[in-house]
């Protein structure tokens, strides 16, 4: 058996005295954790879709809106480490129904904000609220995956793509119905609110499997390798930089440097995200099939050739054929991570390894928002896009962390 492939070498678990029930109960917790995926990914659309709307309601400058995003990044952090405080007094599933209420809230408030200070209070709220859902959805994840003992991680974040899709679709038909962007944006807040209360009950309990992943409620100090989790990290930071390069910047490439109109500039985002959730869906088949380092050095590698292509692009149709090539390759990389580190993490420190993990997530998007603008000021978005380039070079160096020892194994080893 490869040792790339999800194994369970340092979790020996324990079954619930009622066989037929577990599968049902990780079915049941699949559906839901896919659902909270695909909710952060829909309520997340739903605002920055509208952040041009909500921009001319309220009367921001460009660069206020600019400074929210990654100010909203920081801050979703900061919900990270709520998260892990959270998680580790009381579990993931508490944690996850806390994170989805707080958007959900929030997230329609900023809806019916009647100033600018509102607007920015309840954005910051939501941040928090954003941190604590993503984390948490990785660690009921995590928990999933290794309660079925085989890597399924991939479909969990292609669930956050299809609620992303969702998310924009809702906008753009709510829009044709001459929809205000209050009623719209509060309209998604009341939705999300509605799917936790139908959902929010089948999240995964650990006791229900009586799995040593959550281990016991107090303080976790980490016993994690730390050279591994950093460079893990460092990977995860520069995948996020990576999407949230092309997320934010493509539109703009395409308008300024190409000279497209904004109904095909709009075109290099939507590729992006529907060659993503292709890369995603399909991300568990080969993870399985050639193990997680072949699939990160191949996905990154095929990232490495997409931004080559958008960088000597002359046309937009070429540049939109760049983006599509990125998005085959890198994003299935995020759920490669998130297993990788829960895998390495020894008993009872699952949950807090995962939150800390995803600290790096923020670190990567204010990296993708702030260098690659800050170049493109002294020079063009051209230029900028050689350092997502760079950096999909680099994951391919990174890829055998992607596959580390357990924390058990480590510590065994060392012994020896």
């Amino acid at each position: 058996m490869r040792s790339s492939t999800v194994r369970q070498t340092h979790h020996t678990r324990q079954r619930p005295h009622s066989m037929t029930e577990l599968p049902r109960t990780l079915t049941r917790a699949r559906i839901a954790t896919s659902v909270a995926f695909a909710l952060q990914g829909f309520l997340l659309a739903s605002i920055l879709t509208q952040l041009p709307k909500f921009r001319d309601l309220l009367e921001l400058s460009d660069s206020l809106v600019v400074v929210a995003v990654v100010v909203v990044s920081v801050i979703a952090g900061l919900g990270s480490v709520l998260a892990e405080m959270i998680a580790v007094r009381t579990s993931s599933k508490t944690t996850l129904r806390t994170g989805l209420a707080v958007i959900a809230i929030f997230g329609g408030a900023i809806g019916i904000a009647p100033n600018q200070f509102a607007f920015f209070a309840f954005l910051a709220i939501y941040g928090i609220g954003l941190g604590m859902v993503d984390a948490a959805a990785n660690m009921q994840a995590v928990s999933i995956q290794h309660a079925k003992g085989r890597f399924i991680l991939s479909s969990f974040h292609a669930a956050w793509s299809v609620g992303a899709i969702i998310g924009a679709l809702f906008v753009s038909a709510a829009s044709g119905l001459d929809l205000s962007v209050r009623t719209i944006q509060l309209t998604a807040g009341i939705l999300v609110g509605l799917m936790l209360l139908t959902f929010g009950p089948q999240f995964l309990n650990p006791s229900e499997t009586k799995s040593v992943d959550a281990g016991t409620p107090g303080k976790v100090d980490l016993t994690v390798p730390m050279r591994v989790f950093i460079l893990l990290g460092v990977a995860m930071a520069l995948f996020y930089a990576v999407d949230f390069s092309v997320g934010n910047w493509s539109t703009m490439f395409l308008e300024d440097d190409l000279l497209a109109d904004t109904s095909t500039a709009a075109l290099s985002v939507a590729a992006y995200q529907i060659a993503a959730l292709v890369a995603r869906l399909t991300g568990d088949y080969w993870v399985s099939k050639f193990g997680e380092i072949t699939v990160v050095r191949i996905g990154s590698l095929i990232g490495v050739a997409g931004m080559a292509v958008v960088v000597t692009s002359q046309s937009p149709v070429v540049a939109i054929i760049g983006f599509t090539i990125v998005g085959i390759g890198v994003p299935v990389i995020a759920p490669i991570c998130f297993s990788a580190a829960g895998r390495m993490a020894a008993p009872g420190q699952v949950d807090a390894v995962i939150a800390r993990i995803n600290l790096f997530n923020y670190v990567g998007t204010v990296v993708g928002g702030g260098i690659v603008g800050a170049v493109a000021a002294f020079s063009d978005l051209r230029v900028g896009f050689l350092i997502p380039l760079v950096f999909c070079g680099i994951l391919i160096a990174l890829a055998p962390v992607f596959s580390p020892k357990s924390a058990v194994v480590e510590a065994t080893e060392k012994a020896v």
